[in-house]
């Protein structure tokens, strides 16, 4: 018996920790008879297809998301018409949670995992390779009535659930690094922990009521594989890693303590259980060495209020800013879009109280009504409609209409552009002076990339800043643009030593290399001194008297930012003509 677990990620570089831990947990006897099989929703379901038909498995298993579900769905019903003899079994949220309308949607899925799948799968494996025990007897799973499996077929309810595998203690799940396949050029992600103590209502974590964590001493063990492998990130997928503070000090000394200098740790925290302990570690790790996301969500009370969140935001702003004044902890901020009693005048002003505080990333997301979340039963009295098909994002509700959501895309769209890619980091604290807030900001910048039909294309990295700057001549007037270009300018060289110059550069023969690691530019403004991330007082960006060069280099970046070093070099006289 062969089986074939199936992963399809979002992306090249991510790895899917579930089919792992189902390989991990069925035990050496099944190591050989299991294999894993990595794709990625760019790839064509035929090209997948292909691929596992050179497997020639018995028994597949495909885990399933939002993200990927458009693709498995795809190759779902074209497996049985190249394998007739395999066993399709899915597992996932995307799966557990709509199980019986999978079923009768896809014929040929032989059955699915309804929870935790470790369990769930383990008695599965065996069954097919050994006949161990009858699939009535699996806990977990939900299959089509047979004359051999699950008594007769009745006509009333053609579909048999066995009740639910127990929790599974998380000192018992097996560490998957010794699979070959684990520790490549991938993001690594890792649980030390299942389960969160907030019931947020448009969370599926909200379902699981329990929070089980891994003893520390198991933790720090299987973080030492991580750093002696000189993994470059690990997403830790604990949905509230800082729930317990004992926990979280206990990963993060240990983290400190034995950093290689290489590794970072991505971390999920709740503001408002940041300690002081917490915050002192944070401050003082290595640069680099620990990413945080904090979900805001909203700065609206009775919004937070409507879907089970209680956040302090006065804390979260005290607690952000220490983090971020450091300088040392790259801080990642969400939003989410269409909640409940949030029109878009009102999530306008969550967008500009988050935004103000700077975050090296702000993810402006969309509320997604998924399956087995207490939200769900609460559309009609929110009046919310969404998308009939993954990601089941919202459409409109009775706060914000589809024409509002559709104008929050496209912010969205230059939000990425022009401050999550960290590539105008400052140019956009001195745009924003010119405008009531950020939020108007990203807005008219939305519009005029809708008006002159910059989002039917994809611009170039250098075309995006020549946009910008026929932005600025629109709103700021022509008397801003050589400021501006000089802003630019050194947002460009800060993150790349170009080989051709920017057309908008001032003074076209300033700019030098000393070699392919360094280059030198001049400037008639201190526009280094604009604070990037973190609240900070814009500096006086008047002309200098004289000119300033400085030196970029690029074998020294910032490890939280990834911009080049820079170093101002001695003075030189300015000629009147060129500022």
């Amino acid at each position: 018996m062969q089986c074939l677990l199936i992963a399809v990620n979002a992306k090249y570089i991510h790895s899917n920790p579930a089919v792992y831990s189902l390989k991990a947990y069925a035990g050496q006897e099944y190591r050989d008879s299991i294999r894993i099989a990595e794709y990625t929703i760019q790839e064509l379901p035929e090209e997948i297809l292909s691929s596992v038909y050179a497997e020639h498995p018995d028994f597949i298993g495909i885990s399933c998301y939002i993200w990927n579900w458009s693709t498995v769905s795809l190759l779902i019903p074209n497996l049985k018409k190249v394998l007739p003899d395999v066993s399709v079994w899915l597992g996932g949220p995307e799966a557990a949670f709509r199980a019986r309308e999978i079923l009768r949607d896809f014929p040929d899925v032989t059955g699915i995992m309804t929870g935790e799948g470790e369990i769930s799968f383990s008695e599965l494996i065996r069954h097919y390779g050994e006949g161990s025990a009858a699939w009535e007897k699996i806990p977990g799973i939900l299959f089509r009535r047979t004359s051999t499996a699950a008594g007769p077929e009745d006509p009333a309810d053609p579909f048999f659930e066995t009740p639910p595998a127990p929790l599974l203690d998380m000192n018992r799940l097996p560490f998957p690094s010794a699979d070959p396949g684990f520790f490549r050029n991938r993001i690594i992600y890792y649980e030390s922990g299942r389960g969160c103590p907030f019931r947020c209502s448009y969370c599926l974590s909200s379902v699981e009521k329990a929070v089980r964590l891994k003893d520390p001493e198991i933790v720090k063990k299987e973080l030492q594989a991580f750093l002696s492998g000189n993994v470059k990130l690990v997403k830790f997928a604990d949905r509230t890693f800082n729930c317990r503070e004992e926990h979280a000090l206990a990963v993060w000394n240990y983290l400190t303590g034995h950093d290689n200098g290489i590794s970072r740790f991505h971390f999920e925290l709740e503001p408002d259980l940041i300690t002081e302990k917490e915050l002192d570690i944070l401050t003082r790790s290595r640069p680099g060495l620990f990413q945080i996301e904090i979900g805001v969500q909203s700065t609206n009370p009775e919004t937070l209020l409507a879907v089970n969140r209680k956040t302090d935001f006065a804390h979260l702003k005290s607690t952000v800013e220490k983090i971020l004044e450091k300088g040392n902890v790259h801080v990642h901020l969400d939003l989410i879009a269409g909640l409940p009693y949030e029109d878009y005048n009102r999530f306008a002003e969550s967008f500009a109280n988050v935004y103000a505080l700077r975050p090296h990333e702000l993810q402006l997301g969309f509320l997604k009504i998924l399956k087995g979340t207490p939200i769900e039963k609460q559309i009609s009295s929110f009046g919310i409609r969404y998308l009939s098909y993954p990601p089941y994002e919202i459409l409109s509700s009775q706060w914000i209409s589809y024409s509002e959501i559709s104008r929050l895309k496209r912010i969205e769209a230059v939000l990425s552009i022009y401050y999550n890619s960290g590539q105008f980091s400052h140019v956009m604290p001195v745009l924003e002076s010119f405008f009531p807030d950020s939020f108007r900001m990203y807005e008219k910048l939305a519009d005029f990339y809708e008006k002159n039909g910059y989002f039917e294309v994809t611009p170039s990295r250098i075309r995006r800043y020549d946009i910008l700057l026929e932005f600025i001549a629109a709103f700021c007037g022509e008397q801003a643009i050589p400021c501006f270009s000089e802003l630019l300018t050194f947002d460009v060289y800060l993150r790349e030593n170009r080989k051709d110059r920017p057309a908008f550069a001032p003074r076209p023969l300033s700019g030098r290399k000393k070699n392919g690691y360094v280059h030198i530019e001049l400037f008639s403004r201190p526009v280094w001194e604009v604070r990037a991330f973190g609240m900070h007082p814009l500096p006086d960006l008047k002309p200098l008297s004289s000119l300033r060069e400085v030196l970029f280099d690029y074998e020294n970046r910032d490890p939280v930012t990834g911009n080049a070093h820079i170093t101002l070099l001695p003075e030189e006289p300015v000629s009147s003509s060129i500022i």
